[in-house]
């Protein structure tokens, strides 16, 4: 298995950004693995990390009275989490893994204080975490819609 500084370089949601930013980022990231059943993170718990998968699978869950309702899945190299961007930093939905899986998980608070230190970096991240979050959105619109919808309704 790759290591972390090989990793991030060759993923997708990382290219075109040089080698001293994927250093940077890498220096914020440490390997993570969740059994099967076990959440990576729950709602309403503090945000972070921002999680890249290696290998398996998380459910985007919501809560509600009667169950929770799978919005999505991610996959191996997905990446899942953006509530550490934004205020209050509390995870909006859980994530629960589905089979055994590794990820790469970012350090929220080093992330940031690297952004502080270089926007430029801050905006890329940025631009990346906002083109994951709406694919995530449409998915779970699609779920919704498949799961919820009335056929003909509008």
């Amino acid at each position: 298995m790759p290591t972390i500084d090989q990793y991030l370089p060759d993923h997708p949601f990382f290219t075109g950004l040089d080698a001293a930013t994927t250093d940077l980022l890498a220096g914020c990231a440490m390997n993570v693995h969740v059994r099967a059943g076990e959440f990576l993170f729950r709602e309403g718990e503090a945000a972070d990390h921002f999680y890249v998968l290696r290998h398996g699978r998380i459910a985007i869950e919501v809560r509600t009275p009667a169950r929770g309702v799978v919005l999505d899945t991610v996959d191996d190299g997905d990446v899942v989490g953006w509530s550490w961007m934004v205020p209050p930093y509390r995870w909006a939905v859980d994530a629960c893994a589905t089979e055994s899986t590794s990820a790469v998980a970012l350090d929220a608070t080093c992330l940031l204080a690297r952004f502080e230190e270089d926007p430029r970096v801050g905006y890329q991240m940025l631009q990346r975490v906002m083109s994951a979050m709406a694919d995530r959105l449409y998915s779970a619109r699609i779920r919704l819609l498949d799961l919820y919808g009335t056929p003909g309704a509008r």
